[in-house]
């Protein structure tokens, strides 16, 4: 697999024009939002066969006055530079192979699909044609995270030797339906967005250790507790999810330990940091501070990065090989196939 960088070239300030395929994904909303309120896109229009899912996206608003095409039409607007892939999770690999040859930019909604041999397929066209695959895992720039990498790239952490993580939330009986038929349960669907904040910090781990089990009195057969496990030289990380948890929103939380000191980020969607360092590090004090991050929009940041990207104004900052890594992670995670 040719994991290369992107190629550098010359900026420019015109439009990006953008294409989103699929409404079905949950984030899809909330992305479409995003490009249509960048003023670095034209959003040029939609792609939705499923007349139902057409119907609830009318239905919203979110895409008012954007044309809904064909896949076919969609990828031939002259101009098109990049597309927002927001299917259903069964078909977001197929769809992102699509846009891939026909040589565009793709913004790739969570998790990367089934299959780990697809993927890596997929990630090796965009390699060698030069073009971003953008994964669309909710916080790698939440600023509570983006400050976290920050002070690990300074080593004011000192080395992470425990990484503990949690993203949970409550889902009544109709919603958990939905979810059911789909392998790999909560840890899947919804740990993978902390799986892939773990291995930015500490890299592919040496061994997962999954648990899974169905815990609520709902009478049903998906994995609703899960938890994993994840072995390093020397460090040990957690992944808990849970779709059982009152408020779990508001629980959802990363906490670094390093020889040098703490980082406890929570909640991620109102991001307050408790800092606790052994010596004082630039701004920071010796000891326990607390950090708040004021005007934070969910993908705001994901779509401006993406358009610098595009841009050639700077290169990605989660490669192919990070992206493959997090993928087989989160499927030995939820006990699925990597092969």
């Amino acid at each position: 697999m040719s994991f290369n960088k992107l190629k550098q070239g010359t900026s420019t300030v015109d439009k990006i024009k953008v294409g989103q395929i699929g409404v079905g994904h949950p984030h899809a909303g909330g992305k479409m939002q995003a490009f249509r309120k960048s003023a670095d896109y034209e959003v040029v229009g939609v792609v939705e066969p499923d007349p139902m899912l057409r119907k609830y996206a009318e239905s919203t608003g979110i895409y008012q006055g954007l044309p809904f095409l064909t896949e076919e039409q969609l990828l031939n607007v002259e101009g098109l530079q990049a597309v927002a892939v927001e299917t259903r999770v069964p078909d977001l690999l197929k769809t992102a192979e699509t846009c891939i040859a026909a040589g565009k930019h793709i913004h790739l909604d969570k998790p990367a699909g089934f299959s780990l041999p697809y993927f890596k397929r997929i990630l090796d066209q965009a390699a060698q044609k030069h073009l971003l695959l953008q994964m669309g895992y909710m916080y790698r720039y939440n600023p509570g995270v983006v400050l976290l990498r920050d002070l690990l790239k300074k080593g004011w952490l000192g080395e992470p030797f425990e990484v503990h993580t949690v993203i949970s939330k409550k889902m009544d009986a109709a919603s958990r339906a939905k979810l059911e038929p789909q392998p790999g349960g909560m840890m899947f669907e919804l740990g993978c967005h902390v799986i892939d904040l773990v291995v930015q910090i500490l890299g592919r781990p040496d061994a997962v250790a999954p648990f899974a089990q169905h815990a609520s009195a709902i009478d049903d057969q998906l994995q609703d507790n899960m938890l994993a496990v994840f072995q390093y030289p020397k460090a040990l990380a957690t992944v808990k999810t849970s779709c059982n948890e009152v408020d779990g929103f508001n629980r959802r939380h990363i906490v670094v330990c390093g020889s040098a000191g703490t980082y406890h980020l929570q909640p991620f969607a109102r991001p307050t940091a408790k800092l606790t360092l052994e010596k004082a590090k630039g701004k920071y004090r010796k000891g326990a501070q607390e950090i708040s991050f004021d005007g934070y929009t969910r993908y705001q940041d994901d779509v401006a990065d993406m358009a610098r990207i595009i841009r050639r104004e700077k290169d990605i900052d989660f490669s192919y090989q990070h992206d493959f890594d997090v993928q087989e992670t989160v499927l030995k995670s939820a006990s699925l196939p990597t092969s």
